[in-house]
């Protein structure tokens, strides 16, 4: 069983930044990079919403349209971690942030979510304006 614990969250004012980090067990072994991580977000009454993925190796990431150029998706396959740089935050950016693992070692941010297996408890962020 993996289990992916999401930190990071926190409030911050319009324009400044946070960085997300994703960290799974030990259950994972040695097989961290053979998986796609990604992020996902979800705001109060909306349904769950693509953030970033990159590849196993890290070679190939994609983002979805409000978080490129803001949003920076990084991983370590030797501290099994993931994570996510968010800069100039919006009001909008306001949700809760969950990481998930991919069954697959590439993913795109078309992937469907029920090829995510693993999936974390979520962190918030709330951004003030």
């Amino acid at each position: 069983q993996v289990q992916l614990v999401e930190s990071g969250g926190g409030l911050v004012q319009a324009g400044g930044s946070l960085r997300l980090s994703c960290a799974a067990s030990a259950a994972s072994g040695g097989t961290f990079g053979l998986y796609a991580m990604g992020w996902f977000r979800q705001a109060p009454g909306k349904e769950r919403e693509f953030v970033a993925v990159m590849s196993g190796s890290g070679g190939t990431t994609y983002y979805a349209g409000f978080a490129k150029g803001r949003f920076t998706i990084s991983r370590d396959n030797t501290l099994n971690t993931v994570a996510l740089q968010m800069n100039s935050l919006r009001p909008e950016d306001t949700a809760v942030y969950y990481c998930a693992r991919y069954r697959y070692t590439v993913a795109t941010m078309t992937s469907p979510l029920r090829d995510y297996d693993y999936w974390g408890q979520g962190t918030q962020v709330t951004v003030s304006s």
